[in-house]
């Protein structure tokens, strides 16, 4: 099934879930929206046509100021076919993203990097804890925000501290 093909099955079951698309080298990209995000996610693995049964990584993209604050990038992969397609999703801190682990066991340790990097959190992940850093660190390194020069990492994050270059 080409990208054409792919986008219209995802706009025919879901007409409002599609923000935008497009393709980059030969890949189909879709925003979705936070509405709909989980119960899309659900059809793009269950449906026999798609069969995006492999979810490859999850990345988070912070864009401050802009709003919404944080992008994540889910690229899925089908076997049959070696179709690869990007799902794009706006998120901001207070409001957690629905968790995907009940489609794709992989999702697991992904949303916990994101979670300890980004601090997006995820509802309904079974164990929500980081994976990179110690268990008291203070802030998130990948956050544009987070200080890269300033305090020791072991004491307290303090935004006074914060270069911005």
């Amino acid at each position: 099934m080409n990208t054409a093909r792919v986008l219209d099955h995802i706009k025919t079951r879901f007409p409002d879930a599609v923000l935008d698309s497009g393709e980059l080298s030969g890949d189909l990209q879709v925003s979705v929206s936070p509405d709909s995000f989980r119960q899309l996610m659900r059809f793009l693995h269950d449906d026999p046509q798609l069969g995006y049964g492999f979810l490859t990584d999850i990345i988070g993209i912070d864009h401050i100021p802009k709003t919404p604050r944080f992008v994540l990038v889910y690229i899925l992969f089908a076997l049959d076919g070696f179709r690869r397609l990007i799902v794009r999703l706006g998120a901001n801190e207070d409001r957690p993203v629905p968790s995907v682990t009940g489609i794709w066991k992989s999702a697991d340790w992904l949303e916990r990097e994101v979670y300890d990097l980004l601090g997006i959190r995820f509802s309904g992940h079974p164990d929500l804890r980081r994976i990179l850093t110690w268990e008291n660190f203070d802030g998130h390194p990948l956050r544009k925000d987070f200080p890269l020069r300033g305090k020791d990492f072991d004491k307290p994050f303090d935004p006074e501290t914060v270069v911005i270059e």
